[in-house]
């Protein structure tokens, strides 16, 4: 907003809450997506519940792969409740408003956890990079210390990193629009609402998606290309389609997290065209990911499924089938 509008309605009191509309074109019939959207939210927290009560559960499962797995469970499920409680209160009971101070820490949670998911599948592509191409080593090298330092490290890293985004969105003024033809809090879209300069707002986003997603995409096909390039170059058939197949999983996953990252980007260039793609896409990388991991890991891990049928008390009933 042009910075003279701020100076006209300096005398003006700040909003003392934000209006999040919903999903922009679509207001009249947006409620008809809270089924699925609840479906895949209970499914989010149903399963990656399940994913930690396993890996607790089972000895077999307390090696660094899956302790990674299960910390990439705890951010999705934190990931996935940092908005869609809000997204069903809107489109179920039409509870729109949100307060300034309530949408800044919906802004941080989501910036640190879409940041740790992206720092936990780099810990996963180490991990595996090790495992593959370092065999012998790796049991001195992924210790249990080195589990907890590179969590930690994620932890710190995306906590404090993260802190002056929702800061500087919070230092803007806010004095005419307070409606958000969203969702959610992002931050760009509370920032365009202000009145004074956002340059700053949007360079550090920038700055923080390049530094921290983007150095991470890079690490991660680059220990993948690693491992792709060692294993082809085993002699065995049998060697190279095991260690192919301990890798999938993981490659599935972290190709669909960085395409729906860069699809949301581009998408954002064409929101005042089509504003509801950008937005719907943002809604459902919130959500899809989070319900969409523990189900492929079940899927394509078989000592991780045999679990889930030992926790379930299925093992018996499918050994005697």
């Amino acid at each position: 907003m042009d910075i003279a509008l701020c100076t006209a309605n300096s005398s003006k009191v700040q909003v003392s809450e934000f209006i999040l509309m919903g999903l922009p074109g679509i207001h009249e019939w947006q409620h008809w997506l809270s089924l699925p959207m609840a479906v895949l939210y209970l499914l989010a927290l149903v399963a990656n519940l399940f994913v930690l009560i396993t890996i607790h559960h089972e000895p077999t499962l307390h090696q660094p792969m899956y302790q990674f797995l299960g910390i990439l469970a705890v951010v999705d499920i934190g990931l996935a409740t940092t908005s869609m409680p809000k997204i069903l209160a809107i489109l179920w009971f039409d509870s729109k408003a949100i307060s300034l101070p309530e949408c800044f820490a919906q802004i941080y949670a989501i910036h640190s956890f879409m940041c740790m998911e992206s720092g936990i599948f780099l810990c996963m592509a180490l991990d595996r990079y090790i495992a593959i191409c370092y065999p012998l080593q790796y049991p001195s090298i992924i210790t249990e210390a080195f589990v907890i330092k590179a969590i930690l490290s994620m932890v710190l890293r995306n906590g404090l990193l993260t802190i002056p985004v929702p800061v500087l969105a919070a230092q803007r003024h806010y004095y005419s629009k307070n409606e958000i033809d969203h969702c959610m809090c992002s931050n760009l879209g509370v920032t365009s609402l202000a009145c004074d300069d956002i340059t700053i707002n949007r360079f550090y986003q920038l700055a923080l998606a390049w530094l921290v997603v983007g150095s991470d995409m890079i690490l991660v096909f680059a220990s993948y290309a690693l491992i792709v390039h060692s294993v082809l170059k085993l002699n065995s058939a049998e060697a190279t389609s095991k260690a192919l197949s301990t890798c999938s999983s993981h490659l599935i996953l972290i190709i669909f997290f960085y395409t729906a990252i860069i699809l949301v980007s581009v998408t954002h260039l064409a929101e005042r065209r089509v504003p509801l793609i950008p937005v719907l896409l943002n809604v459902l990388h919130i959500v899809i990911p989070p319900s969409l991991n523990p189900m492929v890991y079940a899927l394509r891990t078989q000592e991780l499924r045999v679990s889930f049928q030992r926790v379930l008390g299925l093992s018996e009933y499918v050994s005697r089938k």
